[in-house]
């Protein structure tokens, strides 16, 4: 689940709605866009934007109870942890206008919200901005949801709670994850990609044939930050002045304004010089305007810290099975001839001891971003 999803829980939790009264489409899926979305796409480049007709389908017309309100929020910025070291942290322009885009569809014959009696709700939210996210919420809200200022400002920090709780939890994870591989010296691979790609249905789950080999996963969104890490793998650069400090990513991609490019540069850094991730599988979206000039730095970036690299750049409606294993037998061919090499080389080129090897087996921890 994307981790802005948590902040809404903890909001509307907050505001005494029941959990098990926020629903959620599920996972995106043809059989869901078939039977809800077709007839109502707008036109839209983004294959994921496209899929979000399927989720309004079905959150109308596929739910056993019939919803309220459906809550769409058009994010203008994000929290990140590379916040204050970039220039913004904006969402996709395509994914800020999906909500108005994706209505136009719902509504360009007939009103289907209105003959539903459901609330269609789309605010305007600057996340990456906590001060200013209570007057956003309270001026898009008050009338669906009955609001006062006061209440809504504990629900936002309810929300930051929630969605803090969430990050940590998925850092600590992906360390225990490095931590095992420390131990027994034993590669992984990364996932470099934005948010949606978690999603099965956009992501096209390329990584389901190297975890059934045993082969663990992480994902670029949740490394951990721990600062003895981070230290450990750029400190000796910040010293030497190449970089301003351990999150600066102007020398590989100066124009720093788009939250996932920004993470996505970062982890590229990160896994060229983590040893026990030895491959990186990139994924985007049918001709995704953000993603496409990524491309060619990112995989100079990987490859440079001798590794493996591989783009799975045009994930779109199409799910061809025969390509996905052809290339899933590559990955894992290059994968176990070169992984041993690969950390050799990487801890080669670092210095002083790993504190992935000094952290209790009992209890690894990790600190949130």
């Amino acid at each position: 689940m994307w981790s802005a999803h948590q902040f809404w829980i903890g909001f509307l939790s907050s505001l005494g709605i029941d959990e098990r009264n926020i629903v959620f489409s599920s996972e995106t899926s043809e059989e869901q866009f078939r039977h809800f979305g077709k007839g109502r796409v707008t036109v839209d480049a983004c294959y994921p934007v496209k899929c979000i007709s399927g989720h309004y389908g079905e959150l109308l017309f596929g739910q056993k109870h019939k919803i309220d309100v459906l809550l769409h929020p058009m994010h203008y910025n994000l929290p990140s942890f590379l916040r204050d070291h970039v220039k913004e942290t904006l969402t996709c322009p395509r994914d800020m206008s999906a909500p108005e885009n994706i209505r136009a569809g719902f509504q360009k014959e007939r009103d289907l919200f209105r003959e539903n009696n459901i609330a269609y709700v789309a605010p305007l939210v600057s996340l990456g901005e906590p001060d200013v996210v209570p007057r956003q919420l309270y001026d898009a809200l008050k009338d669906a949801f009955g609001l006062d200022r006061r209440e809504t400002r504990y629900a936002v920090e309810a929300g930051y709670r929630a969605l803090a709780a969430f990050e940590h939890t998925m850092r600590v994870k992906s360390k225990e994850i490095l931590v095992a591989c420390a131990r027994e010296n034993k590669p992984c691979i990364m996932i470099l990609a934005r948010p949606y790609h978690m999603d099965p249905g956009i992501g096209h789950e390329v990584e389901n044939p190297m975890q059934l080999k045993g082969i663990s996963i992480l994902w670029s969104h949740y490394l951990p930050l721990d600062d003895d890490i981070i230290q450990w793998l750029f400190g000796e650069e910040t010293r030497r002045g190449e970089i301003g400090d351990a999150f600066d990513i102007s020398d590989v991609w100066i124009n720093s304004y788009s939250n996932s490019t920004n993470e996505i540069m970062w982890s590229a850094k990160f896994a060229a010089r983590i040893p026990w991730v030895t491959c990186v599988l990139r994924l985007s979206s049918y001709e995704c305007g953000m993603d496409q000039p990524t491309y060619t730095p990112s995989q100079r970036i990987v490859e440079a810290g001798s590794t493996l690299y591989f783009r799975f750049g045009d994930l779109d409606a199409t799910k061809p099975m025969g390509g996905l294993k052809i290339r899933a037998e590559t990955i894992l061919h290059y994968f176990n001839a070169y992984s041993d090499k690969i950390i050799r080389d990487k801890l080669a080129r670092l210095s002083g001891e790993c504190p992935l090897l000094r952290v209790s087996k009992s209890a690894p921890s990790a600190q949130a971003a």
